[in-house]
């Protein structure tokens, strides 16, 4: 999604074509109006260079965007601002051969102003605003003068009440550009923070979904386990008593092991879909939730660990358990993303900030568009029954809850880095 400040030239480019052509057909037209009016024989082939010159950009740039239906918002921004720039430029030809500054329209100027303080940032605005107060000094030196707009000045305060009025002009642009300008920007940041805001919501919304629907599983399953415990008890009285079987009584064993661990697992949603926050604040080594990492993998050399004591000692104040299936889930879809018998690396590092876990994989990459879409719910490029695309969307739900961020900095042929970066002054704000 685009920031609006980079989306509003944009959209507003097609409302500026049409602008452009109505503002060339009015200056021929004022022009031609004012000649036969005031009959001042006004040189109108000339007159009509500088709208012609727009309209014909304008045809052009009506073509463009034809052909050209997703255009950079930053090709857009630097787009208008030089077609504010030629139809400064045009503005000021025309009002050289029609009166110079004695001229009315010549406030038109504060018209480009305006448009690009609301439309472009405010380098381009200030820029803008400066090219027209040098146009608007340059009409006091060369432009051909019309008796009926002269004849309210008279001897010599004529130059003092037209330096007044370029005073008065470059007092206006400056107040445009400023406070326009700035009044824009607060809009700007205003619906930025309102995107962010629904976005955040959305994310809660999905996330209180995936809540409900681990505790209703949790309380569906908890029966067939049962089950599953009390005939898995069953066979191994009957394998040891009655064939005294060793091996299938060892076997039953193992089941009724396994049932307990997935209870104890379904417990633990239960627990956490009735609370979002799930477990408590706890001060915990960044050292225990790498060893946690390595306990997960012990039963092979995929977990390479790169990280200096100090590092290891630095102390977080996070949910322990959360964080630790947080940085596993990482781990776990490194190693599935890379070659068989290939290392992945967990490395740990301080800031004066944050504290940061990147895990690295040699896996094939991620493309482009892949990365936009890694953390939504449910996606996932693992084959069918391989994984949910739960994973990825909990840690960076996770990372966001406390204050942090998940990164992904990837590249084909060279493999992922997704890096867990945890902030200090937050994780220190949460023991009081």
């Amino acid at each position: 999604m685009l920031p609006a400040s980079a989306s509003a030239p944009r959209v507003a480019l097609p409302w500026i074509i049409r602008f452009r052509y109505a503002m060339a057909f009015g200056q021929i037209a004022a022009a031609a109006l004012v000649d036969r009016v005031l009959d001042a024989g006004l040189p109108l082939a000339w007159i009509a260079v500088a709208p012609c010159l727009e309209a014909l950009s304008n045809f052009w740039l009506s073509r463009r965007e034809h052909t050209s239906e997703h255009a950079a918002p930053v090709a857009a921004s630097a787009l208008i601002g030089w077609l504010f720039v030629l139809d400064t430029l045009g503005l000021t030809a025309v009002l050289m051969l029609t009166g110079g500054p004695t001229n009315p329209l010549s406030l038109l100027y504060l018209v480009y102003i305006t448009l690009s303080a609301m439309i472009l940032n405010q380098r381009q605005t200030w820029a803008l605003g400066l090219l027209a107060s040098l146009c608007f000094a340059l009409l006091f030196w060369r432009y051909r003068p019309i008796a009926a707009l002269e004849m309210h000045h008279h001897g010599e305060g004529v130059n003092v009440h037209l330096f007044g009025m370029w005073l008065g002009f470059a007092i206006a642009a400056l107040l445009v550009a400023m406070f326009s300008g700035r009044i824009s920007s607060l809009l700007r940041q205003h619906e930025q923070s309102l995107l962010r805001m629904q976005e955040e919501l959305a994310r809660k919304d999905r996330l209180a979904s995936l809540v409900t629907l681990a505790a209703g599983a949790a309380h569906e399953l908890s029966t067939p386990l049962a089950t599953i415990a009390v005939v898995a008890n069953d066979l191994e009285r009957y394998a040891t008593r009655t064939l005294g079987d060793g091996s299938l009584a060892d076997d039953s064993r193992l089941i009724r092991t396994e049932v307990e661990r997935c209870r104890a697992i379904l417990q633990r949603l239960s627990v956490e879909g009735a609370e979002p926050t799930g477990e408590a604040i706890e001060a915990v080594n960044a050292g225990i939730l790498v060893s946690a990492a390595q306990l997960a993998f012990a039963s092979g050399s995929v977990l390479r660990v790169e990280a200096s004591q100090e590092d290891l000692q630095s102390v977080l104040k996070v949910p322990r358990h959360a964080v630790q299936q947080a940085i596993v889930a990482l781990v776990k879809n490194a190693v599935e993303a890379s070659p068989a018998g290939s290392t992945v690396s967990l490395a740990t590092s301080r800031s004066r900030e944050s504290i940061r876990f990147e895990v690295k994989d040699s896996g094939t990459g991620m493309s482009q568009e892949t990365l936009r879409h890694a953390g939504e719910p449910f996606f996932t490029t693992k084959e069918p029954g391989r994984g949910m695309g739960l994973g990825i969307f909990l840690v960076r739900t996770l990372a966001d809850r406390l204050g942090g961020r998940l990164m992904f900095d990837s590249s084909a042929a060279k493999g992922t880095c997704a890096v867990l970066e945890l902030p200090l002054e937050k994780t220190a704000q949460a023991e009081g």
